[in-house]
């Protein structure tokens, strides 16, 4: 039996555990047997944003002892973590012999989920059913860090039920950003307020979303606007049957 590694991510750790139990789910019913490394931690991609590059690597240089003693590629339901692992990194350890290999070893391990999917098992219909429109939002990291953008829109063209509506504007950033959110508060907000509009226009009830911080995001702002709309992980609608 095919064997993986699941990185949760600790957003989806703290705040939306249904959306690793979503991806866990899928897996296994796609014959896929998922481990789960206990000394897993944030992959560092907050202190990296931040430039604080010693605590970046300390915390490159645990996850990468952590699943080294793992088999199997690594999953994870986060286009930014993912990013992490491919490209930072190696900018982290470049130049360092023991480190940056490592480091490499790594990255190529390391599959967004919805690519893992669709490119490593050439899976895009799971059986999943959804009754009604949703739309697809493509986060920066997955969609412009990544090059993942094709994966997620074929799975979700074949969940039967949905209707997939083009969001305006989609590859606009929702404003989370990482620290970003945090540090150019002003910004982030007016960003929002564009993304929550062009779901508006796009009448459709469900934002899907393949990241965390962008879920998190958008519906802290539909919730204090009292919106209807729901954010969900692009897993939980997939496992939806």
């Amino acid at each position: 039996m095919t064997q993986v590694q699941l990185f949760v991510t600790c957003l989806v750790d703290s705040f939306f555990p249904q959306t690793g139990e979503a991806v866990v789910n899928i897996l296994h019913r796609l014959g896929i047997d998922v481990d789960f490394a206990p000394d897993q931690t944030c992959c560092g991609q907050p202190q990296f944003n931040a430039g604080l590059r010693k605590d970046a690597r300390a915390i490159a240089e645990h996850t990468i002892r952590t699943f080294e003693n793992t088999t199997g590629d690594i999953v994870t339901p986060s286009g930014s973590c993912a990013h992490m692992f491919r490209h930072n990194y190696p900018e982290i350890f470049e130049g360092d012999s023991v480190w940056l290999p490592r480091a490499k070893a790594l990255a190529e391990r390391t599959y967004e989920f919805t690519e893992y999917l669709v490119d490593k098992l050439n899976v895009t219909d799971l059986g999943a059913t959804w009754d009604g429109p949703i739309t697809y939002h493509p986060s920066c990291h997955t969609l412009r860090g990544i090059d993942v953008d094709r994966q997620p829109r074929e799975l979700l063209a074949n969940v039967k039920g949905a209707t997939l509506v083009e969001l305006p504007q989609a590859e606009e950033c929702c404003g989370f950003g990482g620290i970003m959110s945090v540090e150019h508060p002003e910004l982030s907000a007016e960003w929002l307020k564009r993304k929550i509009s062009n779901l508006e226009m796009s009448q459709a009830p469900v934002l899907v979303v393949t990241d965390a911080g962008c879920r998190m995001h958008i519906a802290g702002g539909l919730n204090r606007q009292k919106k209807s709309q729901r954010v969900m992980h692009i897993a939980e609608v997939l496992s939806h049957q």
